[in-house]
């Protein structure tokens, strides 16, 4: 099978397409040609020194995936050969998405949405899935609450500001001005430019913030949330400030979660949750994506098609 993988730790020009040999699905695993895998930032990460990641001798690259069954391993009873699916396998262990076939526990995979063709939902598994399990399961929020999402024209904060308003909650988000036009699209009920606006002037009284920058973001939060507020940090531990009166920080990583996405795709064909695609390319132009990825002005996500 074709695949792209880390020829050595370095920028994007170190992805390299090989001829691998194709996996076979192990107890409780089903193989899955991928049909579309999305692009991520902790796949650049991981790229440039293998962070998280127990590397393999061959470093494969990505997550998130679309595909169709191919085969199912001994013990898998949920899916057969041709049942669609979407998923996040392994995370944070390799996975090796950005390939014609890869494997991964039954569980960590869920059927696609009908609704979206694969490039959208490969678009899904690992940024939605960061949103609603810090909205949902770490902040456990409540309808009526208000929530500050910081990077809410992002991958993982689009995703946010539609999980947070289909909660029920009162959505603020922070993006430059030429976004706000689609994060009121997708029910943001604020928008704040953080290029002319320090957020911490322009709101106040918060019960959940979700922050995907990382730096003083988290401290800048502390300011805003009011009593029992929760501040939920994504770009690592190092980035979380001290607990301060009153409020709960912390840090999540993102984890496979069947029911999770069972949620997200009630969501999406409820219609109160769409993804935003940003960029398209082929597997062979996996280095471009990452270019993009790294300039760190899409909008929505980057999807690179595989079959």
């Amino acid at each position: 099978m074709r695949a792209v993988v880390v020829s050595q730790w370095g920028g994007p020009e170190v992805l390299t397409e090989v001829e691998a040999e194709r996996p076979e699905p192990g107890l409780n695993e089903i193989l899955v040609r991928v049909h579309a895998a999305g692009v991520n930032p902790v796949d650049f990460k991981t790229r440039t020194s293998g962070a998280l990641i127990d590397w393999a001798e061959v470093p494969a690259v990505g997550w998130d995936v679309s595909g169709t069954v191919e085969a199912v391993g001994p013990g898998v009873t949920v899916y057969r050969p041709g049942d669609e699916v979407y998923g996040m396998p392994h995370f944070p262990r390799q996975a090796g998405a950005y390939a014609e076939y890869v494997t991964g526990p039954a569980r960590h995979f869920a059927p696609k949405p009908a609704s979206l063709d694969h490039v959208a939902a490969a678009a899904l598994p690992l940024a939605a899935l960061t949103a609603w399990q810090a909205l949902v399961d770490t902040a456990r929020l409540k309808a009526g609450e208000r929530v500050l999402v910081h990077a809410a024209a992002g991958g993982v904060g689009h995703l946010a500001v539609q999980i947070a308003k289909a909660r029920g909650a009162y959505v603020i988000g922070t993006a430059s001005a030429a976004k706000h036009e689609l994060l009121r699209e997708l029910g943001a009920d604020e928008v704040i430019d953080y290029r002319t606006t320090a957020f911490e002037e322009a709101t106040s009284d918060i019960d959940v913030v979700i922050d995907a920058i990382g730096g003083d973001y988290g401290k800048r939060s502390l300011d805003v949330l009011r009593p029992g507020g929760r501040l939920v940090t994504l770009p690592g531990p190092d980035a979380v400030p001290a607990d301060a009166p009153g409020v709960r920080t912390g840090w999540t990583l993102v984890e496979p979660d069947y029911r999770g996405l069972l949620e997200i795709a009630a969501l999406v064909e409820a219609g109160e949750l769409r993804v935003v695609v940003d960029t398209v390319l082929p597997l062979e132009q996996a280095a471009k994506a990452h270019e993009i990825g790294e300039q760190g002005r899409t909008t929505g996500k980057i999807v690179l098609t595989v079959a």
